[in-house]
């Protein structure tokens, strides 16, 4: 099966998990317990449209760093999860399913499990070098957007996840308010330039602003693929496919650098 399937006109309207008022709902996942119940409602999912869309945050996150936080929105249930990996630490990937077959860290390394992140190479470097969980199965929204640009468009620059949310998850006026208040809460609470600190993802319990800070940007995530998946040529799919693996493999290399000058320029010049 090919990496990116051109998708139906019904595959293309996929859920937002954003409701009419921008906000966007989250179970926090911090015991052996709840990850098993979770972890069995990942079985048999649909691949395309991808049900897992992924990011991750933390204190520095990077190889240098920790991860406190992997927020998953499952389209399946229209919701977002969030697994505390401050709390469970390796526990959160090698907790097994009610009958033993799966675990997060066999998803996130499955080829055959699709799974969308934006611009993987930081949550990969983070994720390789705590728990040596080694991604595949990669959809690269950052990447996609790049790739799918008007050809009169220069694809010398990466696009943020803020700058794609503004631009192309069609989101009304309203939703995009609170989209963006949201955002302004969360971020004044880590940003250091705004009077915050990152410990607070490893401060328990979370606050209600930061659970929706970490929740609201995977729940938007279904829509950049909708939109970039509608324009990506077979040609481009494949420049795509090649790209995200090169991603992940740099990522784990030993001289990624996940703050460098090269984190802003795309990889490809036409």
């Amino acid at each position: 099966m090919p990496y990116f399937s051109i998708p139906t006109a019904s595959q293309s309207t996929s859920s937002s998990g954003v409701n009419n008022n921008g906000n966007q709902s989250s179970d926090l996942i911090d015991s052996p317990k709840a990850l098993t119940t979770f972890i069995d409602k990942l079985s048999n999912l649909p691949k395309s449209p991808p049900s897992l869309y992924i990011d991750l945050e933390g204190v520095s996150l990077s190889r240098h760093g920790t991860i406190s936080i992997l927020q998953i929105f499952l389209s399946t249930t229209n919701h977002t999860y969030l697994i505390d990996i401050h709390t469970l630490n390796s526990k959160a990937f090698h907790t097994p399913s009610t009958d033993g077959q799966t675990t997060l860290k066999s998803i996130l390394e499955s080829p055959a499990i699709p799974k969308v992140f934006f611009d993987v190479r930081r949550d990969s470097d983070a994720l390789f070098a705590h728990f040596g969980i080694q991604l595949a199965g990669i959809h690269d929204l950052q990447l996609m957007e790049l790739a799918t640009r008007n050809p009169t468009t220069s694809k010398k620059y990466l696009n943020s996840l803020a700058k794609c949310i503004e631009y192309d998850s069609s989101m009304t006026a309203q939703q995009y308010q609170q989209w963006h208040i949201v955002k302004d809460k969360g971020t004044k609470l880590f940003d250091p330039r705004r009077g915050g600190s990152h410990q607070v993802f490893n401060i328990r319990p979370l606050s209600g602003d930061l659970r929706a800070y970490c929740a609201q940007d995977v729940a938007v995530m279904p829509r950049l693929w909708a939109v970039y998946q509608g324009k990506m040529t077979m040609e481009w799919a494949g420049k795509v496919e090649v790209a995200t693996k090169e991603r992940v493999v740099v990522s784990q290399s030993e001289f990624f650098q996940a703050d460098g000058p090269s984190m802003n320029y795309g990889p490809w010049t036409v």
